[in-house]
């Protein structure tokens, strides 16, 4: 949520820069700082008020110690009426902070000056390459048909058990699930994050204070009897650990890792997009989370893209990293990178992971604040980045790695697997 403080300062840019997002932010900006000049005058006439009741009830206790009843209570019946005054300009004041709060929760977050204008995926910025793209031979295999013909992942089961988008993996197909989780784990718990085992069900507050809550409420899986939502991501739970948290600034950064199951509802998905593990309602995925100082938390984006980086390196793919443009982002972010690798029989980039910096406007929310030098308490910045989701790295591991003898696995996963090749 942006903080009251950014929008007076600059309301024109704040304006101006909703607008890379495509976010038309002048009548809610306006609004708020309307609302924010009744609760201060709200504020500054309810101090006057409470000065004068102070004074007021210096001056019944002199007169009923003078003897003087009526004159007292003549003070006290003034004493009534202007404590009746206070509780209205308390509600106004309430009012006020509640419109405001309301409004703010409708406003995405700022995008940093490095975003690029754009709309759509197509305007996003290719800003790094590596790997190699594999020649395949012309009857190469899709991951979906090789997931049947040696029998990994049944697609068909999952409908039956649950729905479309509910894949059940079996035999090599699920060692290689777990091996892939574990490398993903051991590889955050080498570069400093501390794991976490988050809890799959969050409640409201926590969807409000990652930002989920209002805007993707129709994209996530709501148990309606207990008001408790299923996590989409564990950055979900995991950022929450830090919820009405003030930290020592020594304290920080924080680095959390979590493996976790996630559920999006995917309304709307249809096509060649949702077909095989292109797109599910359940996931697992590898998470990578960060509370930041706000003066170090771009070079922590870089050392989160570069732990990234590392780990589709190592899984031997083809990768790029991509700049998202405003219209691309999400509501939350200030600044995102997405990594694809390629699907060499799809002959397509898929989305494996985001990394961004969402800089204080998760911490406002969540009230994640340190102690400053100064003895003040500011907001932290908070960060987060997928490392990685499996379904698309699980479809280009197999499609990528096909040969005649059978579908050979990277070396990094082998002794997480137990085997070097699936036939």
């Amino acid at each position: 949520m942006l903080t009251l403080s950014v929008i007076k300062e600059n309301p024109e840019e704040v304006i101006r820069r909703l607008t890379i997002k495509h976010f038309d932010g002048k009548e809610a900006i306006n609004r708020v700082l309307e609302l924010d000049k009744i609760r201060r005058a709200s504020q500054a006439e309810l101090d006057g008020k409470l000065a004068e009741l102070k004074v007021l009830a210096a001056q019944t206790g002199q007169l009923m110690k003078a003897g003087k009843k009526e004159e007292a209570e003549a003070v006290k019946m003034k004493t009534a009426t202007i404590k009746e005054s206070t509780k209205e300009l308390e509600e106004s004041m309430v009012s006020a902070e509640k419109e405001i709060t309301d409004i703010l929760l409708t406003v995405p977050n700022l995008p940093y000056a490095g975003v690029p204008e754009g709309r759509t995926a197509e305007d996003n910025i290719v800003e790094k390459t590596g790997g190699v793209i594999p020649e395949l031979p012309a009857d190469a295999l899709p991951h979906w048909d090789l997931a049947k013909k040696y029998d990994l992942i049944d697609f068909e089961l999952g409908v039956k058990i649950t729905g479309a988008g509910f894949p059940v993996y079996k035999g090599k197909g699920a060692r290689l699930q777990r091996a892939l989780i574990s490398f993903f784990l051991d590889a955050a718990r080498e570069a400093g994050y501390l794991e976490i085992q988050p809890p799959y069900v969050v409640n409201a507050a926590s969807g409000y204070g990652t930002g989920q809550l209002p805007d993707k409420e129709g994209q996530m899986y709501h148990c309606n009897e207990d008001d408790l939502y299923l996590i989409p991501t564990a950055e979900v739970p995991v950022t929450n650990l830090y919820r009405d948290v003030i930290f020592n600034e020594s304290d920080l950064p924080i680095k959390n890792t979590a493996y976790s199951a996630c559920f999006r509802r995917e309304a709307g998905s249809y096509g060649k997009d949702v077909r095989g593990l292109n797109r599910l309602h359940q996931f697992d995925k590898v998470e990578i989370v960060q509370i930041q100082h706000p003066d170090h938390s771009y070079e922590a984006l870089e050392e989160m893209k570069a732990h990234v980086q590392s780990l589709v390196e190592r899984l031997e793919l083809p990768w790029h990293i991509l700049r998202l443009c405003g219209g691309d982002m999400s509501f939350t972010s200030a600044i995102t990178f997405d990594f694809e690798v390629y699907s060499a029989a799809q002959k397509r980039w898929l989305e494996v992971s985001s990394v961004s910096n969402f800089e204080s406007y998760q911490a406002n929310r969540l009230k994640c604040r340190y102690r400053g030098a100064d003895k003040k308490t500011h907001l932290c910045h908070t960060l987060n980045g997928s490392a990685l989701a499996l379904p698309r790295i699980m479809a280009a591991l197999l499609e990528n790695n096909q040969t005649p003898e059978g579908i050979k696995i990277p070396k990094v996963l082998v002794p997480y697997c137990g085997f070097d090749i699936i036939d």
